[in-house]
């Protein structure tokens, strides 16, 4: 499992074998079962995750108590309630495992250890977060421009194995649809 970490991590940075396992020691390698709570909102944020196997989601709960979906992460996405993680307070979203899942998580010490001890993965996280501020602009932009048809016909085109692996109804709710809406959209993309 850490060779698709070390391939991931290889795009981005450069390091040697021995770097790798220490970098490695600041990680814990966790199994998650489908439909299994990893952070839930309210609960201090400890951990950030790195998807080796599987697929995780961030959901909120709404003002009439429906769970709204805001982010997938699936195979080498990180994923985390980051607002919690660099304050270490209270969650405002939940993670849970969509898929049963292989994850890499790291805790706030632990990742402030990782940087002083291996500054390079400082600029490996600065890519990171640079990656997943430009996908949040470009989600706010396709929210803002696109009608829901538009968007949800973008998405199916640009990320295709979601629209595979997600079920309909978490696909929904990250979209903004009725399931129902959505199932009208995906025969009309198939026909």
């Amino acid at each position: 499992m850490s060779q698709i970490f070390k391939q991931h991590l290889q795009k981005f940075i450069s390091f040697s074998d021995e770097e790798f396992e220490g970098i490695m020691s600041y990680f814990k390698i966790i199994p998650a079962s489908k439909k299994e709570i990893l952070q839930q909102e309210g609960k201090l944020c400890r951990h950030q995750y790195f998807v080796l196997t599987g697929c995780l989601r961030k959901y909120l709960i709404n003002e009439k108590g429906v769970e709204v979906t805001t982010e997938f992460a699936l195979e080498t996405w990180w994923l985390s309630e980051n607002r919690g993680f660099e304050q270490q307070s209270e969650a405002l979203f939940s993670i849970q495992a969509i898929e049963n899942s292989e994850i890499l998580a790291i805790d706030s010490q632990s990742m402030e250890k990782l940087y002083r001890d291996f500054p390079i993965m400082e600029r490996y996280f600065r890519f990171v977060y640079q990656r997943a501020f430009a996908a949040y602009q470009m989600r706010l932009k396709y929210l803002y421009t696109m009608s829901k048809e538009d968007y949800f016909f973008h998405f199916y085109d640009a990320y295709p194995e979601f629209v595979q692996r997600v079920p309909q109804y978490l696909l929904a709710s990250f979209l903004g649809l009725t399931p129902e809406y959505l199932s009208e959209l995906r025969r009309k993309k198939r026909s």
